[in-house]
Parts: C-alpha cells; sequence; structure tokens
C-alpha cells in the first residue's frame, strides 16, 4: 500500500514517518489520558465533598490538578523511545524530559500538601485546643517550601550533572551572605517556634501587647496579627513577640471586681452596718458565682471622700457580657436600697488653689 511505503521510505531529521507518528501519537494519547483522568477525578472530588470526605475529596481535586503534567512527560518519554537521535541530541532530550519529570512530581507533592491541610484541618476541629488552628498555615507553608526547595535540588542535581554535595557545598558561602542579610526574617521565624512551643496565645484569645487590646487573629513565619477592640489589625514581628510581656485576657479563668463604695462621713454606724448588709445580701449566691470564690464586703477605710466600703467578687465563667450586664443590675439595686434606706454617698472632694497675685 502506498500510506505503508510512505511511512516507512519519507523521513525527518532521520527518522522514518511512522516514527515521528508514533512520536506524537504517544503524546497524543497521553493528553487524552490526562483530559480524561482529570474529569473522572474532578467527578469523583465533587461527589466526595458531597459525602464529607473532605480529605479525599481534597486528594482527588490535587490529584487532577497536576496530574497531567506527569502523565504527558510519560508519553513523551515512551514517544522518544521510537525516535532515532544522535547522541549528543538524545542526552539533550533525556535530560529535558526528565527535568520535566521531577517538575511534575514537585507539582503534585505541592498540591497534595493541600490533603495535609485537610487531615490537619479535621484534627484541629476535633482538638479542644485552638492552638492547632494557628499551626496549620505554618505546617502548610513549611510543607510547600521544602518540596519547592528539594525539587529544586533535584532538578539542578540532574541538568548539572554535579552530586547534591556539591551544589550544598556551593551554596554553603551564598547561605552565608543571605543569613547575614535575613538575620530580622530567621529571628521572626525562630520567634514562631518559641511561640507554638511555649504556648501563651491561641488562636481568637484576647490578649495585650504594648497597649494592644484585642483578639488574635492569625500567626505566620514572620509575625502575629491582633484584631483590636477597635477594629484595627495590628502586626508584631514574631521575634519581637516572644520577648514581650503578654497578657492574655482569654486564659483568665474568672473576672474579678473590687467595687468601692463611698458613704458620707456624716452617716452613724448603724446606716454603715445596714449598708454592710445590702451589699452581703446581694453578693450572696449572686449570678456566676463560683463557692470557692465567695464574694466579701467590709467597712475598710477612711478616705479624703468619705467613709469607704469595700466590696469583692468573682464572676464566672468570665463571659465579658454577662458580666457587665450583673455588673449593671448590681449597681442599680444598690442605688435603689441605699436611696430606700437614707444611706447617703459621699461627694467627691474639689480642692480649690488660689494663687497669689
Amino acid at each position: 500500500m502506498k500510506w505503508v511505503e510512505w511511512l516507512e521510505t519519507t523521513s525527518l531529521a532521520e527518522n522514518q514517518m511512522w516514527r515521528i507518528l508514533l512520536f506524537l501519537l504517544s503524546i497524543l494519547c497521553a493528553f487524552l489520558a490526562a483530559r480524561i483522568a482529570r474529569g473522572a477525578l474532578r467527578r469523583s472530588a465533587r461527589k466526595s465533598a458531597a459525602e464529607g470526605r473532605s480529605v479525599l475529596a481534597a486528594a482527588l481535586k490535587a490529584a487532577s490538578a497536576s496530574l497531567g503534567l506527569l502523565l504527558v512527560t510519560i508519553g513523551a518519554r515512551i514517544g522518544v523511545g521510537f525516535l532515532r537521535m544522535g547522541p549528543e541530541a538524545s542526552g539533550a532530550v533525556l535530560a529535558a524530559l526528565d527535568a520535566l519529570f521531577i517538575i511534575s512530581i514537585t507539582w503534585i507533592s505541592y498540591r497534595m500538601v493541600d490533603v495535609a491541610e485537610k487531615a490537619l484541618a479535621r484534627l484541629a476541629v476535633e482538638s479542644e485546643s485552638r492552638l492547632n488552628d494557628m499551626m496549620i498555615p505554618l505546617v502548610r507553608k513549611s510543607l510547600r517550601v521544602t518540596i519547592v526547595i528539594l525539587g529544586a535540588l533535584q532538578l539542578a542535581t540532574t541538568l548539572s550533572d554535579k552530586p547534591v554535595t556539591s551544589l550544598l557545598a556551593g551554596l554553603g558561602v551564598g547561605g552565608l551572605a543571605v543569613a547575614l542579610a535575613a538575620q530580622d526574617t530567621l529571628k521572626n521565624f525562630f520567634g514562631s517556634l518559641v511561640i507554638f512551643s511555649d504556648k501563651p496565645f491561641e488562636l481568637g484569645d484576647r490578649v495585650v501587647v504594648d497597649g494592644h487590646d484585642g483578639n488574635v487573629a492569625g500567626v505566620g513565619f514572620r509575625s502575629t496579627r491582633i484584631r483590636t477592640l477597635d477594629g484595627h489589625m495590628v502586626t508584631i514581628p514574631n521575634g519581637e513577640l516572644a520577648n514581650k510581656t503578654l497578657l492574655n485576657i482569654g486564659k483568665r479563668p474568672h473576672i474579678r471586681r473590687v467595687l468601692n463604695i463611698g458613704l458620707d462621713y456624716a452617716t452613724p454606724p448603724e446606716k454603715i452596718e445596714r449598708a454592710l448588709e445590702i451589699v452581703r445580701g446581694l453578693l450572696e449566691n449572686h449570678p456566676g458565682m463560683n463557692p470557692d470564690f465567695p464574694p466579701r464586703a467590709f467597712f475598710n477605710d477612711f478616705t479624703e471622700q468619705g467613709l469607704n466600703i469595700q466590696a469583692v467578687y468573682w464572676f464566672h465563667p468570665p463571659a465579658y457580657w454577662d458580666y457587665m450586664a450583673f455588673t449593671q443590675d448590681l449597681n442599680m439595686e444598690i442605688l435603689r436600697r441605699f436611696q430606700a434606706e437614707g444611706i447617703r454617698f459621699a461627694l467627691p472632694v474639689r480642692r480649690v488653689e488660689i494663687q497669689g497675685s
């Protein structure tokens, strides 16, 4: 047949047409296989996500996005076997295919980090500690950086025909220069390690640092972000944060209030005793009370403003707005009962300074 004869007799770059067609057919088949596999994996990922299997869905989604390059590279590698090439051309083509293979494996590994992130997120949901929520972004970034570095080293080794040890030795001097130039970055990185090992706070905790009062919004390699009560986002480098005094309001077991009530100096002892009875009665078995922390109330001092009654109570759990609601009710009831009993509050002392002419 003429077309068979044409395939055997016609050549391009010392390769018969049938060899070239088989090479192209290998690539085409690999491309079609990649498209089919991508579609099947995406459908399976959507089905798994609908069934609540988030880890499997993430694995299928990552595979669908990264498997195509690997299949096309394998197809090209098979197709090259049909071609006739000289030693130099063959070495260059095989080196390029090896480089593509390394890139495809690195890309697959890079995308598979999403699977590890989903698995860690599931464990974080089951864990009571919210510190795991902060670690997930760091673990994701660390894995991806490690994969890229290892892939780059392997790619450099393949293209340069030098062992990894030689490349690492060559990077040693450059690495020292980079380390000196990136002292702050390294300081912040090790600061983040200190934060995760010492665990001074968790994601969402309310903290006070350098006068900034707010909730921890996130922790990264370089810095920690705090959303202040005013709504501003404050970024503090981890290297500095690890050496600062940090007040973790979110970890307090209760809210303690010291209430000072000033009475007029004309108040007789009987009225003072009645005032103490009123305050103690209102605080007895109050909402948020823990039997291990009973409230206290005493006539404790003579001040410039008047006779001072000091009351101390603890509110459990430390739900701030519930505490504020109880504080308001307590203050209103003290005001009502004192007025009903004729107990007068002390007036603030005003100082008047007369300057000579």
